[in-house]
């Protein structure tokens, strides 16, 4: 009998990432690896990292080296770099972090396993020279399907895999395998971005906007409600760009209610959308399609005219606005949260108080607040009106500031609301929590339950907001109320 071969996957960044990690994770199990949650108990461990901004790549580097510190002190032998920042820099990490035993590429995840034993073995796999993977497929959206089976697309694995490839493997096993018990679960729509933000690097390393096949992401969404899943969340760097290279601009909004029709699903919620693309037909899908969550995360990046051009970017203080207000016409309890970027070269004084009239006006329920730095490789860190980091300190202090008040004043808007709350964890100490429509995973705070009395996690409960502690919630469960939301209750109608 071969030797038992372990890893570990430590995933940072976005929920993007998680996707995978997952179909990692199901590669290597099927190739025969052990899969172990702690790092000290792996031969190898794997660390997805994060090449977005620079807070990101040093939370990355930090993992990179607390992994490569438990060598020599247990079973870890190896430690690998993989994900945005091992794309995006290559070699370039490889030879800052000699600390890392392996970097990979995104070209590299198909033979993931032999590169890993070519590494646990003393061997070398020469580090990827990075490329501008926007590239790699057709510039028309309409001819990318073709070649999409050609370039290496993380999270794009088959969902229609030979029974017994795949862990807990049946008809409609996907290549990926579940890294955590939690009751929500991201599915990867698509990949690549075609926008061209001035202040983004993220198309050039992770490539052109490519759809997943419509049976793909139904398939899996099966195969996850199978495995207990509960809600989706649809992952992509671009939602509302769904189905162009498809053929079908609107093929989101006629997904969705197939998704929310499989079996065991409760929730559905769409993640990504850009304000610039969004239309009628999908506000009203959203807001009025039974267990699709009323949710829309718009990046607004800003709201003066000005620095949204300076990014490349479209719209303004009044259309938001408007925007919210259609959403908010068909769901009053729609719940809405964006990122913000300060300190942007050029934004003045007056700018600044436009994006503050913006968010005074604009009942958001959850807001990042990020103060602008030079990202490598874009445009905007070419531009010469940069402002002095002081400048750009106090400002994302300022509006951070108002973004906490704001949000929760939104939350004690709130209270009196029926919400249905899914159960993500029960602790004697710390009581049960789960989330409701408005809150996403991770990003957008939660709500405490006042009594947890025969509740397990997955469960959906009806309750009523009593109370705010900040962006969080509390709220207590109606009698009977252990059952699935109605349509209209679930879309706030």
């Amino acid at each position: 009998m071969p030797e038992r071969r372990t890893v570990a996957l430590v995933t940072l960044g976005c929920a993007r990432n998680e996707v995978d990690s997952e179909e990692l994770a199901g590669r290597l199990e099927a190739d025969g690896w052990q899969l172990v949650e702690d790092a000290e108990e792996a031969d190898v461990a794997v660390v997805n990292t994060c090449g977005f901004v620079e807070a990101a790549k040093k939370d990355s580097v930090d993992a990179l080296l607390e992994a490569n510190d438990l060598k020599g002190h247990g079973r870890t032998q190896a430690v690998v770099a993989v994900g945005c920042m091992a794309e995006r820099y290559g070699k370039e990490l490889a030879e800052a972090l000699p600390e890392a035993d392996g970097v990979l590429g995104f070209d590299d995840y198909a033979d993931i396993s032999d590169r890993l034993q070519t590494i646990l073995n003393g061997g070398i796999h020469a580090s990827h020279t990075p490329r501008d993977r926007r590239k790699l497929l057709p510039i028309s959206p309409a001819e990318r399907q073709e070649s999409a089976t050609e370039v290496a697309l993380p999270g794009h694995a088959p969902a229609d895999l030979p029974e017994g490839l795949a862990p807990a493997s049946g008809p409609r096993a996907p290549l990926r395998r579940r890294l955590d018990g939690s009751p929500v679960a991201s599915v990867k729509l698509a990949s690549g971005c075609d926008r061209r933000c001035t202040f983004c690097a993220i198309p050039s390393f992770r490539g052109s906007f490519i759809s997943r096949r419509p049976s793909d992401v139904l398939n899996e969404t099966r195969w996850l409600a199978e495995q207990g899943v509960k809600e989706v969340m649809l992952v992509s760097e671009n939602n509302t760009s769904y189905g162009k290279d498809l053929g079908d601009i609107r093929l989101l909004e006629s997904l969705l209610p197939e998704l929310a029709e499989v079996d065991g699903i409760e929730r559905v919620r769409v993640s990504y959308l850009q304000p610039a693309e969004m239309r009628p037909g999908l506000i009203d899908v959203l807001t009025s399609t039974p267990k699709v969550a009323p949710y829309f995360d718009l990046s607004f990046q800003h709201s003066a005219p000005g620095v949204l051009r300076a990014m490349r970017r479209f719209g303004d203080t009044d259309r938001f606005l408007e925007l919210l207000d259609t959403i908010r016409a068909k769901a009053p309890q729609a719940g809405v949260r964006s990122n913000f970027i300060v300190g942007f070269p050029g934004e003045s004084e007056a700018d600044l108080a436009e994006l503050e009239r913006f968010l005074n006006g604009a009942r958001l329920d959850a807001i990042g607040v990020f103060g602008y730095s030079d990202e490598e490789g874009t445009e905007a860190a070419g531009y010469d009106n940069k402002l002095d980091e002081d400048v750009v300190a106090e400002r994302l202090a300022r509006v951070s500031r108002l973004a906490e008040e704001l949000v929760s004043q939104r939350a004690e808007e709130r209270v009196g609301e029926t919400v249905h709350v899914l159960v993500e964890s029960v602790d004697e100490e710390d009581g049960v929590h789960g989330r409701a429509a408005h809150q996403a995973p991770e990003t957008d705070g939660q709500v405490l339950l006042t009594s947890g009395a025969g509740l397990t996690v997955g469960r959906m409960v009806e309750a009523k907001v009593v109370g705010t502690e900040g962006v969080d919630l509390v709220a207590e469960p109606l009698p009977g109320s252990f059952a699935s939301p109605s349509s209209s209750e679930e879309a706030g109608r």
